[in-house]
């Protein structure tokens, strides 16, 4: 089969062909429809300390397929059954797990468990291995395409607006900065789950306007006066919960300095920034947090939303041969929303949209090199490189 894999370190990603998986004892063999594309794809290639021993490394945390094959032992799924991948896999057997948080399992590293794409082989391939059927969640009527984003783009944000919801009455600013794959998720579902004033910032008019066709009340230019309009804005109260997709020095700064007495800062982003935590450091009573990804009931709930329409997930589509050229684009900023791979063509993925939801179909007319020395942008997702 095709698969995109990061082969060595410092090396551009390429399409390879590698031996047919079979699933194992327990395990479920995916035939892919649809893999996003995340940010978290460029820290792992960006990061000189991975364990050459995940190397070849098959990309692709978020996955969505058709149940191609059941090992032995497997119940609960049949052959065909379309599905997504919870991909935080974890022990299985923790306290953390076995109430479905497995993004917080505490033992999954030591184990040598890693996610899929992030040290387990991916998705951005023809077929998956999916460790376990507890790690599969049915699609029931969604679009794999424009939902195999919410497993990640749409998860890490819900868990982490969760944690402000007693907070954010009626009355109160959220702000959001960063409007990628994550930050226009997180607008939306701070419009379906709040009645609080959004206030979204990004670098690019671009990113600006996507932020307010899915919902901004408001938009501002993340710049050194970003954090002086919201309190302009907010006539000097500043905003209940800020929520970081970029993460980088200056956002933190930016979030530290517009969150409210007794509001949030949810660092979300991998861009490598801290926020100093101390008594007149950031105002009276702020909490400060970074969690990362988020529960299996919580992808469930996640799915629940897109399926009354309550958020819709904005993406671009590529076929697998495409995916290097498609880094290139992430890498550069230039991908509106996410970006959305079909390694088994496109021809049925793309006739089984969802109305109201966003798809547009992008090609490449010639390559174009891939920076070997990684990502310079801040990334905007919640996973970490596979390090030990």
């Amino acid at each position: 089969m095709k698969a995109l894999q990061y082969r060595a370190i410092g090396a551009s990603p390429e399409v390879v062909t590698v031996p047919d998986p079979e699933p194992g004892p327990g395990q479920v063999l995916l035939k892919v429809t649809a893999a996003g594309v995340c940010h978290s794809d460029l820290a792992v290639m960006s990061d000189p300390d991975v364990p050459t021993e995940l190397l070849p490394l098959t990309l692709g945390h978020e996955g969505a397929g058709t149940v191609a094959a059941l090992g032995e032992g497997v119940t609960g799924l049949g052959i065909g059954d379309p599905v997504v991948m919870y991909g935080a896999w974890g022990c299985g057997a923790c306290p953390a797990c076995t109430v479905g948080k497995e993004n917080y399992c505490p033992h999954a590293r030591d184990l040598g468990i890693h996610p899929p794409g992030l040290g387990a082989p991916g998705a951005l391939a023809e077929y998956v291995i999916v460790d376990d059927p507890r790690h599969l969640v049915l699609l029931d009527g969604l679009d794999p395409v424009t939902s195999v984003p919410l497993t990640d783009a749409g998860l890490t944000p819900y868990h982490a607006i969760k944690k402000s919801l007693p907070k954010l009455v009626p009355g109160t600013t959220a702000v959001v900065i960063g409007v990628g794959g994550l930050g226009h998720l997180g607008i939306q579902l701070l419009r379906a789950l709040t009645c609080a004033r959004v206030i979204a910032l990004d670098v690019g008019e671009d990113k600006l306007e996507l932020a307010r066709s899915v919902g901004a009340h408001e938009t501002v230019i993340s710049d050194e006066h970003a954090a002086g309009r919201v309190r302009e804005s907010t006539g000097g109260r500043g905003a209940t919960a800020v929520f970081d997709f970029v993460g980088a020095p200056p956002t933190v700064a930016t979030a530290g300095a517009c969150v409210a007495i007794e509001g949030d800062v949810t660092i979300v982003g991998l861009g490598g920034g801290t926020l100093p935590v101390g008594f007149e450091a950031v105002p009276y009573g702020v909490n400060v947090m970074s969690p990362y990804w988020g529960s299996r009931g919580e992808l469930v709930e996640v799915l629940d939303l897109a399926r009354a329409g309550s958020i819709e997930v904005h993406v671009e589509t590529y076929s697998l041969d495409e995916a290097p050229l498609v880094y290139e684009r992430l890498h550069a900023g230039k991908i509106s929303g996410r970006a959305v791979i079909l390694p088994n063509g496109t021809a049925a993925a793309l006739g089984s949209g969802v109305e109201g939801e966003v798809r547009q179909r992008h090609s490449f007319s010639a390559p174009s090199p891939v920076s070997s020395s990684g990502s310079t942008a801040a990334p905007t997702s919640s996973k970490p490189a596979p390090t030990v």
